[in-house]
């Protein structure tokens, strides 16, 4: 996991071919006046979902993994937590991997957890299990998922 500040998003360029991409384009939207849903950069290896969320309580929250994609996650409209614990250390299973969807939720709660502000990221790779929209009220944040 990664979680910095959008004007050191230069320094992460080369952890994957399609970061740079993906932070230029990040940096080029206002995502608090975008339209909802899935906008496709390079078909399924690049793409971006923005949505207004209802967060949740850290006991309410779902840890998640994924194994085709690398998350960058980033609030918009306020700050949010994440729970984090790596995955070789998620015990508790809710469900088996959906391939469809590259997800698999887990009961695990978090050992660590860290807050995104606007103009932050947070960058999960599939070894990190992680919580996602940990706070209060409606968020409108912005998901990137890249293909490994």
């Amino acid at each position: 996991m990664i979680l910095d500040s959008l004007k050191n998003a230069e320094a992460y360029y080369s952890l994957h071919p399609l970061f740079k991409e993906a932070f230029e384009y990040i940096k080029s939207v206002d995502f608090s006046k975008a339209e909802l849903g899935k906008t496709e950069l390079k078909g399924k290896d690049l793409f971006v979902v923005v949505s207004d969320s209802d967060m949740k309580t850290e006991e309410d929250a779902k840890m998640e993994v994924h194994n085709k994609y690398i998350d960058i996650q980033l609030p918009v409209s306020k700050a949010e937590t994440y729970g984090w614990k790596a995955r070789i250390e998620l015990k508790e299973e809710r469900e088996a991997f959906n391939e469809e969807k590259d997800i698999q939720f887990f009961k695990d709660k978090g050992t660590t957890r860290v807050t995104a502000v606007p103009g932050d990221f947070a960058i999960f790779f599939p070894q990190d299990g992680h919580a996602p929209c940990i706070g209060e009220g409606k968020i409108r944040k912005v998901v990137v998922k890249i293909r490994l």
